[in-house]
Formats: structure tokens, sequence, C-alpha cells
């Protein structure tokens, strides 16, 4: 029963909140495993850098979506931008430093800062 109330309010509680704002956490929670990552073990920045993979493929696969109401001259340059991440975070030593920098200024944009 608990949980059922906990799964309810957890609902209710997204529902207030609009998608950009649910994806600019998404992308804090992958900066924050990147900074943290920078001081960690070798096991923490290849975690990181493959959830940082794993949210940027799926923004490509977003975009790419005919039905993706964004305006196509920002959707080519956000799919530019992750390719460029990709191609980062595929090298042998990914730079952290710049894929935390891409996160936020993503995350400035979901925000209008």
């Amino acid at each position: 029963m608990h949980g059922m109330t906990a799964a309810r309010a957890y609902q209710a509680r997204s529902a207030d909140r609009n998608l950009r704002e649910q994806e600019a956490d998404v992308f804090r929670r992958a900066t924050a495993a990147l900074r943290q990552a920078q001081s960690g073990q070798e096991i923490d920045r290849v975690r990181a850098v493959a959830d940082n993979s794993l949210l940027w493929s799926t923004l490509e696969i977003t975009l790419k979506d005919p039905l993706n109401a964004l305006p196509n001259a920002l959707r080519g340059s956000l799919i530019s931008v992750g390719k460029t991440v990709q191609r980062e975070m595929s090298s042998k030593a990914p730079d952290l430093a710049f894929l935390i920098g891409i996160n936020e200024q993503i995350t400035a944009g979901l925000i209008g800062a």
C-alpha cells in the first residue's frame, strides 16, 4: 500500500514539472557523475562516460524523430554537438571537462539560463 502511495506522489510531482525541467535534471545527473569521475576510480569514469553516451544516443534518436517539434536548424545543431560528444567519449581518454562543459551548456539552454 505504501509503495502505491509513493508511486502516485512521484507521478503527481512529475506531472507538475515541465518536460524541459525533467530533461535538465537528466543532464544534471550525467554531469554530476562525470564530475565525480574526474577524481574517482577508473570504474567511475567508465560508468559516467557510458551513462553520458546513452544519454546522447537517446537524444540523437529523439532529435531524428520526424515528430520532434523542435525547429530543424536547432535539431541539426544538437545532433552535430552530439556527434562531437560521442566522438570524444569513444576516445581512449575522454576529456571529462569538455563533456561536463557541453552538458552544462545544454542544461542552461533547457532551463533558459
